[in-house]
């Protein structure tokens, strides 16, 4: 009778996964975006570090900054997304258990009717 563990979970866990994968490459880029920052900002020389090269710098900065914040974000959504999967499992365990009983319970009251028409 048990439903699939797919059915359990409308295809949340692959939602999820994919949402794990995206959050660990967003980390990634992050890191390396924070490490470029930090590179250019400490290896080039003061009198370089102006326009364009300031700006890029810093928009280096800020883009390392996003990417961690969206990666963070990425992790509160999967969190979401493994409460659900849980509930959703739960919900049709009670519900394999109910639809048991109520063949059980079928299966009985046909018993007691034969046994009656007897």
């Amino acid at each position: 009778m048990g439903v699939s563990h797919r059915k359990q979970t409308g295809g949340l866990d692959v939602a999820q996964e994919k949402t794990k994968a995206v959050e660990v490459e967003i980390l990634r880029a992050s890191d390396h975006a924070a490490v470029i920052g930090t590179v250019l900002g400490q290896q080039l020389p003061d009198d370089v570090q102006v326009g364009d090269v300031a700006r890029a710098i810093e928009q280096t900065e800020d883009l390392a900054q996003k990417l961690a914040e969206s990666a963070a974000t990425l992790a509160n959504v999967s969190a979401e997304l493994g409460r659900e999967i849980k509930m959703r499992c739960e919900v049709a365990k009670e519900l394999d258990k109910s639809e048991a009983r109520v063949a059980r319970l079928s299966g009985a009251k046909k018993e007691q009717e034969r046994a009656l028409n007897f």
